[in-house]
Order: C-alpha cells, then structure tokens, then sequence
C-alpha cells in the first residue's frame, strides 16, 4: 500500500512540474478565442436549423 502513495506522489509532483512548463494565453488572448468561439457556434446553430427547416418543409410535401 505504501509504494502506491508513493507512486501517487510522484505522479502529482511530475504534473505540477509540467503545468509549470506550460504557457498559458493572457486575458485578452482567452477573451478573442470565447468570441470567436461563440460566434462560430451561433454560425453553426444556424446553418443547422436552416437545412432543418427546409428538409422538414421538404418531408411535409412528400408526406402530404
């Protein structure tokens, strides 16, 4: 059982090592990148639901 708390501690050392390597975006690079986010995903939304409103216009005529 000790030699798992060991390895457990290692593992969160290791890690913490790392996220210290990493470089992480400032605030202004975070807030373009949600916009653009956002704004794509409304894009998205409403390319979606214009081919569901003409597919679902299409199945009503054949369907009568």
């Amino acid at each position: 059982m000790g030699s798992m708390f060991g390895k457990v501690g290692s593992f969160v050392q290791e890690t913490k090592q790392e996220l210290n390597k990493v470089t992480w975006p400032s605030r202004d690079e975070v807030v373009q990148a949600t916009i653009v986010v956002i704004f794509t995903t409304f894009l998205m939304a409403l390319y979606v639901g214009s081919i569901d409103f003409v597919l679902s216009g299409v199945m009503r005529v054949i369907l009568g």
